[in-house]
């Protein structure tokens, strides 16, 4: 399986995740108590935008693109 794949598989694993963290604060706090949830989530959203991005402007290292390690 490619990494590019492999990436998509956790991101979508993480975004089951943070909705089931956000459903249960949202019951368990209340709305009032959703904001450093919410405030949580958000860092985490511009983190995984930022690190997405910088995957696909940087190139890997060469040793993780070397035919020997295609093997």
């Amino acid at each position: 399986m490619s990494g590019f794949r492999n990436y998509w598989y956790y991101s979508v694993g993480l975004a089951i995740a943070w909705a089931v963290l956000l459903t249960l604060a949202l019951t368990i706090l209340g709305p009032q108590g959703m904001r450093t949830c919410l405030l949580v989530f958000g860092g985490f959203c511009i983190g995984w935008v930022s690190t997405t991005i910088a995957r696909f402007v940087y190139p890997p290292p060469n040793r993780w693109t070397s035919p020997e390690h295609h093997a």
